[in-house]
Parts: C-alpha cells; sequence; structure tokens
C-alpha cells in the first residue's frame, strides 16, 4: 500500500507533526482493511461448504437460491465491516489524543458500585483528568444499557475524573435515540460532557488539533481513486 500512501501525502498540505499523525493513521487503515479482507475471504470461502437446506425457506418467500446466497454472503460481510469499523475508528481516535497528549492512554477503574462487571475501562484519559469514552456509533435499544453506562459514570466521577462522551455517528432508530437521549442527560448530570455527529469530529480537532475527519475523506478519496 505504499503508493497508496505516497499518493495520499502528495496531496495533504499540513505541516510535519500533522503528516506524522496522518502517516500513523493511513497505516491503520491499511491494516483494518488487510484484515478485514482476509477475513471476510475466510468466511466466504467457508460458506461454500455451508449447509443451505435454508434455501427452501428462502424460495417460499419468493427469494431465489441466487439471491438468497447474495444475502447471506452480504450478511457474514456487514458483520465484520461494522466490527472493523468502529475498532479502526476508535483506534485512529486515540492516536489523536496520543499525538498531543503521548502520555494518556486506556486506564481500567473498579466498579465501585455493582457487582457486574468487576472494571470498567476508560478508553483515553487525558492528563489524569478527562476520562474520555469513544464510540463510532451505539445503537443499542436495551434499557440495561442505561443503567451499565450510568453506573460507568458514577464510577469515573468516583475515581477523581471526568467523564467525556464522544460518539461519531448517532443511531437513526427512534428508541436508540431516545436511549442516546437519555444518556446524554446523564452526562450533563455528572458534570461531564457528551460529543455527538459533527459536534464529536469538531472536539477532536479542538482538544488534539488533528482533523481526523478530514485525513479520513482525504484517504477515503484516494482508495476510491484506485490506489
Amino acid at each position: 500500500m505504499r503508493s497508496f500512501r505516497d499518493g495520499v501525502l502528495r496531496g495533504w498540505r499540513v505541516s510535519n507533526n500533522s503528516i506524522s499523525i496522518f502517516v500513523k493513521i493511513s497505516q491503520l487503515a491499511d491494516k483494518y482493511a488487510d484484515n478485514l479482507k482476509t477475513r471476510v475471504d475466510q468466511r466466504v470461502e467457508e460458506m461454500e461448504a455451508d449447509d443451505n437446506s435454508h434455501y427452501l425457506i428462502y424460495q417460499v418467500l419468493g427469494v431465489s437460491d441466487e439471491e438468497g446466497k447474495l444475502i447471506d454472503v452480504y450478511q457474514n460481510k456487514g458483520r465484520f465491516l461494522y466490527k472493523y469499523a468502529g475498532s479502526f475508528l476508535e483506534e485512529a481516535a486515540k492516536l489523536c489524543f496520543l499525538e498531543k497528549y503521548p502520555d494518556s492512554g486506556s486506564l481500567r477503574i473498579p466498579n465501585t458500585i455493582g457487582q457486574r462487571p468487576k472494571r470498567f475501562e476508560i478508553d483515553c484519559l487525558v492528563e489524569e483528568r478527562d476520562a474520555i469514552e469513544i464510540k463510532w456509533r451505539d445503537a443499542t435499544t436495551d434499557g440495561d444499557h442505561i443503567t451499565k453506562e450510568h453506573t460507568r459514570m458514577q464510577c469515573v466521577k468516583e475515581a477523581g475524573y471526568k467523564p467525556i462522551r464522544v460518539m461519531f455517528y448517532y443511531p437513526l432508530r427512534t428508541q436508540a435515540k431516545r436511549i442516546q437521549k437519555t444518556l446524554e442527560t446523564l452526562y450533563a448530570g455528572a458534570n461531564g460532557e457528551y460529543h455527538y455527529g459533527d459536534d464529536a469530529w469538531n472536539y477532536i480537532q479542538k482538544y488534539t488539533g488533528v482533523d481526523l475527519k478530514g485525513i479520513l475523506e482525504t484517504i477515503a478519496a484516494e482508495r476510491n481513486n484506485g490506489n
């Protein structure tokens, strides 16, 4: 993927420090893209040996074998894509904080309120103050999610940190939106912060000086151009 990175850098007019973080994120993108392709190819190959007797039900519902196979393949591809997309974006965001705050990093704190889980993980603790949770998106509709997040926030506060949630993509389903609105209220009640959508991208740039969205848009443009 060297030609890909070289092409990106030629079109990226930034300072040396920004070029450094750009290279790190583009290398991370290479790694995730390669791993995703390997895993998807492996699963598609495995599916050739799968029992397809369930296609009978597809046929009953008016779906041909050919279409049913495509649906199964893309369902599996989608499952891996969502997993890798979320992990990549969250790791890329952490790199932005590390670029400006080299001592920042993940930290596990004890659950001082409940029994499960025993510990909560802070995705990125900056200057022993801001406990930042990074999510690419959160489409859960489970009410228990609110309880768990509330407990996590309380534990973060008791540990002496400020709870901050950064989520890049807001959910589309009505119930999932309600969950997020509740979480937003809980963060405000805990004297924390909740940033989502455009505000999340802006927060990363303002806090770290790294235009993460701009970097990802440039990488995506280069990939779309066939590099």
